[in-house]
This record gives structure tokens, C-alpha cells and sequence, in this order.
């Protein structure tokens, strides 16, 4: 699919991430007044709460944008999804009779804040990177025993926060917590000295189930993806993970972009899953193209200093889908609910440089990175400010989902001082 042209003259840049073919949703205020529902075009920021209060677009008797977020719209499911993006390529299309009334309905996007584009109702975190499972594996418990018996019939996840998901642009309080190491007779209660990040995709649940669901019904279900870190303590999760798992060490926060990209959006540029060691058992079967070609990328900068790129890979390395993993979801008969939130798991690849965590960039922090600065570090320190990128690149144009950015700042005093 070429370039789809716009009478936005931004978004018909080859390099813009927000072009014709990608229309993703956000929510947005300015000057601090009641935040609303967006569409993204070029640089600027179609206001689809005035929209529809104005007549301009209409898709039900019923607001379905007067709340500041997208779930109404979401549960509504596939059709009116449609038949939004089509009265919204109507409006934005070069050529449009209908300009003259949209235009001053839009908003220059450096003159907005952006907000949490939907209210999160539950949150999951996958475990499904063959790469990075492999890499972990290999630090903790050798090559041979890297992945566990499980790993290649099943994709591993535990249940997370929804409570502690931030947009882009939030900062990030070090956490507290046990902390012990190998010489320690027993544990003590500090700040987080091996934090985190992990690069990933986040899946987002548009219509609600209740019972299993093949895959393809899983992959019909999914309203969207945004960039998603799981910003992680390791040195708390050593402590506390045998034998139930993460818990504390991923609860301090999940940053999420703040624009929705659409699964049609992201259409072009479906591909395969990796090649199978083992089959699958049949309610996870491959069905298709369900994994997508999006590169993508981390970079690191200390306050006040330059970014460095630390990492760059593809939403491609992983080994099971979002749509596998949300039919994994349901197979207990766990019902689905409109906003739940899905993490790929830690996006790396084959090599050094697209490992997507530092506990890998770093290998446990015996081979520290260095920075374009002459700084170096095995883990985030205080000040620190990490952002991932992700773009699929069409002809001519160009998929992107807004950065995912987040400041480390420095743990609180202690919360149980007296």
C-alpha cells in the first residue's frame, strides 16, 4: 500500500509517523482544559470529541467520545471500527469536500498534553521472547537448562498492576524492597540498585469474551498496540520470584506510548512467527500472518546529557503472537474485558546489540555499556531517562506509535521511617 495523501500537509512526509495510513487515537488536553478523544494527523491532532458533539462524525445515538478515552469505541467491536476509520480517511483525505468544517477542529500536537489513551481494566505481562527467555536462562541457570520444560508449548505470563500502567511522559519512582544477594545471611529493605527496563509491544483488548476463543477470534478481539515498558526491579525480583513468580519487582510501573495504532493501521505488515521447535497443540496453532514487522529501539540519556541508542530490534523476533497469547488467556475459561492490556514480553533479538533489557545489554552487570557521554552503566541510575521507538516503514510512509519515555527519579525516604 503507497501513501495515502492528506490536506494536512505534515502527514504526507515519508518520514512523518503519523501519515493518512496510520490515524492511531490518543487523548489529549490543552491549557489544562477537559481532556478529549484524538486522532493524530501529521503534527497535528484531530479533536474527535468536538467532532462528534458537532455532527461532523456520527456513528451511533449514543457519545461514544464524550468520556476521555477510548473504550466505548472499543467495545463497540470490528464494524464500527470501520466505519470509523473510513469516515475519518473521508474527512482527512486530500481532495475531502469537507475540509473547510474539519480544519478548525484540529489542534497543533506541541501545543497538547497527551493522556492515558484508555482506561486499563486489567493488565497481563507475557514472558514470550525467545531470545531474551533464552539470554535469561543461560545468566541463571546455564545454556542447557536456559528455557524451561514449558517455554516452547505454552507462553509463560503472570498477572500484573493495571493500577500502576503510566502514559509516556510520566516520571518513575526507584522503588523500595527486599533485596538480598548470594553473601547475605539474610535480606534488607532498600532502594532498588539493578532497576530496569523492558522493551515490548502491548497489546490492547477491544471486545470482551467470556470462554476460551480460537486464535483467530483472539487476533479479531484486539483493538490496537501501543510501545510498552515493564520497567522492572531486578535485585527485588532475584529475592522474591521462587516460587510463584514476579510480583513486587514488576509493580512500580508499566509506561505505555500514548497513541493507539490500529490493527488496520498495521495491516501491510503482518508476517510469520518463527519456525516451531516443537508443534503446537491445536488451540494454538498458527493460523496466519499474527506477528508484525515494526523495528524498534531504546535509548538511554543521563540528565542532561545526550541519548544514546542502546538497542534496536523487531516486534517480528518474537515467538508467540498477541493473538496467541490472548487465546492462551481464555483457555481456563477467563473471561476478556474491553481495555485489558497484554505485554509481549522482553523484545530481543539474536544479537548483542538488540537485546531489549539491560540485565542482557549488560549480561547481569558484569559487562557494563558505554554511553556516547564516556558514562557507563549495568543498570538505570537516578536522573536516567529511557524511550523506546517503534515504526513500520510502508512505501513512502511511515507507521509510528509516539515515544514511550520515562525519568528514573531517586527512591523516596523510607516509607516505614519513624
Amino acid at each position: 500500500m503507497p501513501l495515502m495523501k492528506s490536506w494536512v500537509a505534515s502527514a504526507n512526509d515519508a518520514d512523518h509517523p503519523f501519515p493518512l495510513n496510520n490515524l492511531p487515537y490518543g487523548v489529549f488536553s490543552v491549557d489544562g482544559s477537559e481532556p478529549h478523544c484524538g486522532v493524530a494527523i501529521g503534527s497535528m491532532i484531530l479533536d474527535v470529541t468536538a467532532a462528534e458533539a458537532e455532527g461532523v462524525i456520527v456513528l451511533d445515538d449514543e457519545p461514544l467520545f464524550d468520556l476521555p478515552f477510548w473504550n466505548p469505541l472499543m467495545e463497540q467491536g470490528p464494524a464500527v471500527w470501520a466505519a470509523l476509520r473510513a469516515r475519518l480517511t473521508s474527512l482527512l483525505a486530500e481532495g475531502s469536500d469537507e475540509q473547510e468544517k474539519v480544519e478548525p477542529l484540529l489542534v497543533p500536537q506541541d501545543a497538547a498534553e497527551l493522556q492515558m489513551p484508555f482506561a486499563v481494566s486489567e493488565y497481563t505481562d507475557f514472558y514470550a521472547g525467545r531470545h531474551h527467555a533464552q539470554n535469561v536462562g543461560t545468566m541463571f541457570r546455564g545454556p542447557e537448562n536456559a528455557l524451561p520444560p514449558n517455554w516452547l508449548h505454552i507462553p509463560i505470563g503472570y498477572n500484573g498492576r493495571a493500577s500502576s500502567v503510566v502514559v509516556s511522559g510520566s516520571d518513575i519512582r526507584r522503588p523500595w524492597g527486599q533485596l538480598k544477594s548470594l553473601d547475605q545471611e539474610k535480606p534488607a529493605f532498600l532502594p532498588s540498585r539493578r532497576f530496569d527496563i523492558e522493551l515490548e509491544m502491548g497489546a490492547i483488548v477491544g471486545t470482551p469474551s467470556d470462554g476460551p476463543i480460537t486464535v483467530q477470534e483472539a487476533d479479531d478481539h484486539i483493538f490496537g498496540y501501543v510501545l510498552l515498558n515493564d520497567w522492572s526491579a531486578r535485585d527485588i525480583q532475584a529475592w522474591e520470584y521462587q516460587p510463584l513468580g514476579p510480583f513486587q519487582a514488576k509493580a512500580t510501573a508499566t509506561s505505555i506510548s500514548p497513541w493507539i495504532v490500529t490493527k488496520t493501521a498495521l495491516e501491510p505488515f503482518r508476517c510469520d512467527t518463527p519456525a516451531r521447535e516443537h508443534e503446537l497443540l491445536d488451540h494454538l496453532k498458527d493460523c496466519g500472518p499474527m506477528l508484525y514487522d515494526i523495528d524498534l529501539s531504546v535509548t538511554m540519556a543521563p540528565a542532561g546529557k545526550p541519548a544514546t541508542t542502546i538497542a534496536r530490534t523487531n516486534y517480528k523476533e518474537m515467538y508467540y503472537s498477541a493473538a496467541q497469547q490472548l487465546a492462551h488467556h481464555t483457555t481456563s475459561g477467563c473471561p476478556m474485558n474491553t481495555g485489558d492490556l497484554l505485554g509481549s514480553g522482553t523484545i530481543s533479538g539474536p544479537t548483542k546489540p538488540e537485546r531489549g533489557s539491560l540485565l542482557e545489554l549488560s549480561w547481569g552487570g558484569k559487562e557494563p555499556l558505554t554511553l556516547d557521554s564516556g558514562e557507563t552503566r549495568s543498570f538505570i541510575e537516578d536522573g536516567d531517562t529511557l524511550t523506546l521507538t517503534g515504526a513500520a516503514k510502508g512505501k513512502g510512509y511511515t507507521i509510528g506509535f509516539g515515544d514511550c519515555t520515562g525519568t528514573v527519579l531517586p527512591a523516596l525516604a523510607s516509607p516505614y521511617a519513624r
